[in-house]
């Protein structure tokens, strides 16, 4: 039985992993992350869940404390923000490396320098080609559904790899939203057990894990994460249409909205996504824009085939970007514009950089970029690199 409960985005984060019931939970605090792990603190000293919860001196040691937990065989979790992620890079890979299937939420904030404990995607989008899948939460409801499949698909045998389950730091971490939770039964029936085929503590039957592999073998170890990652493809839809039998909420890769007969569509993901499908809404009324909006879930792997026929006849395509590639524009944009190259017809793109260090992008700022589009799509062309920014002071 399902039920409906108010809850902010690291509350719902927490309480997700209060039903995987984690063997190995090691975190370190981080604005705004921190309200996660003291909720799931809690579930520890309450004794309602049986993890062992390691208080490390540092984001760097947390994420070894897991990947030392994971390669045991242990089902192991963990949560970060910013610099927390940043600090983690090296071990990053390594978790990636060895197939270890950590599930951690990341509750996205901004990057020094300058100092900021605002929301933007620079923290996951620096880590995105570290090896792990990324899944990104429009809501506090999805926040938590994310957290739950992110097991079911980081440990599938086809898989085996670790899972960030983004969130918007403040924006969606700090704010209360109704939503709906699973029972534990159900949860629990959904999540099965998890068992290692290989682990660190088989004494009789030992294993070497991340040894060193010169160019005789480091090539071939890295084809065997590429395989993995595209094996993930299948394996988020089929655990999303699992989940959607089970709540009535599916998910896939991506969730179009009004794209069906859209001219003018604007890819994007995270919290902002759901002020977008308001403004296409509003702009369809009162402008007439045929607008539509494609929210990209899985940002790895990047759903490419997905994307491009999602797109379909669209005239003209825009992306929201809360991150930038210095000198490139926004990494959401180049994978998009990757995905429609070699296309007949090619529709102009335009890249959107906005809410940098957690500057509000309200609703109108959204129709405003509808509009934009608009106008591109009665000119026919735009530049080939029009990258335009949302909300900045002149």
């Amino acid at each position: 039985m399902a039920e409906r409960v108010a809850k902010t985005g690291n509350d719902a984060a927490a309480y997700a992993l209060r039903q995987i019931n984690p063997d190995v939970v090691a975190a370190y605090p981080i604005t705004p992350q921190t309200e996660l792990m003291h909720k799931f603190a809690e579930y520890v000293a309450d004794g309602d869940v049986d993890t062992e919860f390691v208080q490390v001196e540092s984001e760097h040691s947390a994420m070894s404390a897991v990947v030392g937990a994971s390669l045991s065989g242990a089902r192991c979790c963990t949560a970060t923000s910013s610099a927390g992620l940043a600090l983690m890079w090296e071990i990053l890979f390594v978790a990636a490396g060895n197939r270890c299937p950590i599930v951690m939420p990341v509750v996205n904030r901004a990057l020094s320098a300058p100092i900021n404990i605002h929301c933007d995607h620079s923290d996951s989008m620096g880590a995105r080609d570290s090896g792990w899948i990324q899944l990104y939460a429009e809501n506090s409801q999805e926040a938590y559904d994310n957290v739950l499949q992110a097991i079911r698909i980081g440990e599938h045998p086809d898989v085996m790899l670790p899972v960030m389950a983004a969130l918007d730091g403040f924006i969606l971490s700090h704010t209360i939203e109704a939503l709906e939770i699973n029972d534990d039964e159900t949860a629990q029936d959904f999540l099965g057990d998890f068992k290692r085929d290989y682990s660190l503590l088989d004494v009789d039957n030992p294993y070497t894990f991340g040894p060193l592999a010169l160019q005789n073998y480091y090539f071939e170890y890295k084809k065997q994460q590429i395989d993995a990652m595209e094996a993930a493809r299948d394996v988020i839809v089929d655990v999303g249409k699992e989940y959607g039998e089970l709540t009535g909420r599916t998910y896939g890769m991506l969730e179009p909205y009004r794209c069906d007969d859209a001219e003018v569509i604007l890819v994007g993901l995270g919290s902002t996504t759901g002020t977008a499908k308001e403004a296409a809404d509003q702009v369809r009324e009162e402008d007439g824009i045929a607008a539509g909006v494609l929210k990209v879930r899985c940002f790895r792997p990047f759903p490419a085939r997905e994307i491009a026929e999602a797109l379909g006849d669209a005239a003209v395509v825009g992306t929201l970007d809360r991150a930038v590639s210095f000198g490139l524009g926004g990494p959401l944009f180049h994978e998009v514009r990757s995905s429609l190259s070699g296309r007949d017809n090619c529709a102009p793109m335009v890249d959107f950089i906005y809410g940098l260090g957690g500057r509000d992008m309200p609703l109108n700022s959204v129709k405003d970029v509808f509009r934009q589009l608009a106008d591109v799509q009665k000119k026919g062309k735009t530049e080939a690199d029009d990258i335009r920014y949302v909300g900045l002071r002149e």
